[in-house]
């Protein structure tokens, strides 16, 4: 059960550190092939951020300053690769897992 009621009326979640959505958790989204590039080891995602662009001469070589003309959103993503990892059960399975995950050996390659 993913929401139960209490008393006060109050929707509880049993993710308290992700928002409450009833979209993410409906029955149409799950049967969709969705798959996020997020990190199965550590749990790194893509991250919002900006481009910010500049215009002027700078300072340091005999201008009045960079001003800054427009923000642009962007992603910044993570190195994920796909591999096969070997399981405690002796299994393997594939999974996106970071290369920083990787070279710490986190994970073995199967």
């Amino acid at each position: 059960m993913l929401y139960e009621n209490n008393d006060s009326g109050r929707v509880k979640s049993n993710f308290p550190l992700l928002r409450q959505r009833a979209v993410l958790y409906s029955s149409t989204f799950n049967s969709r092939n969705t798959m996020a590039r997020i990190c199965a080891i550590t749990g790194k995602r893509p991250t919002k951020g900006k481009i910010i662009h500049r215009k002027g001469q700078s300072k340091k070589s005999g201008g009045i300053g960079t001003h800054v003309t427009k923000h642009t959103t962007r992603l910044f993503r993570p190195n994920l690769q796909w591999i096969n990892v070997k399981l405690p059960n002796g299994g393997s399975k594939r999974m996106w897992v970071s290369v920083k995950a990787i070279k710490a050996g986190l994970v073995q390659k199967a």
